[in-house]
């Protein structure tokens, strides 16, 4: 059975996220969405330590992002993040963001990551063993 890694983050929307009329600006959500996505990373074995040792980063590629309602002030928000699909050199997350009270859908987001060596800036292959630890995820050639 495999084994897909996935992680659920809380966030309360606080003033510093909102604009005058009391809604969530969009940067907020993608900072809400970092956060959890970091989580996520450490589950996959990208610990914030390691990777300043190693010098190893995850960075984001793209991001698309559906805002299908406004969170306000005070919403207690529950984002979940998983690891969507694998390729050789990029892996995809897809995260969703619901408000507490009501489950209501909020955001829907993707984003591709690739591993990157710094100083350089060069991309690097992913582990060899995500190849059997997520072989359900790889995605097929086209």
């Amino acid at each position: 059975m495999h084994h897909t890694p996935a992680i659920e983050t809380r966030e309360e929307v606080m003033f510093f996220d909102t604009d005058c009329g009391g809604v969530v600006h969009n940067i907020a959500y993608l900072r809400m969405i970092e956060t959890n996505r970091t989580r996520l990373a450490a589950k996959l074995g990208m610990k914030l330590r390691e990777m300043s040792q190693t010098q190893l980063f995850p960075v984001v590629v793209r991001t698309e992002i559906d805002y299908k309602r406004p969170a306000k002030l005070g919403d207690e928000l529950v984002i979940r993040g998983r690891l969507e699909s694998v390729e050789r050199v990029r892996f995809w997350c897809a995260f969703e963001m619901r408000r507490a009270e009501d489950d209501m859908l909020l955001i829907t987001c993707r984003q591709s990551l690739a591993l990157v060596q710094m100083p350089e800036g060069k991309p690097v292959r992913l582990p060899e063993d995500w190849k059997e630890k997520y072989s359900h995820l790889i995605k097929p050639k086209e």
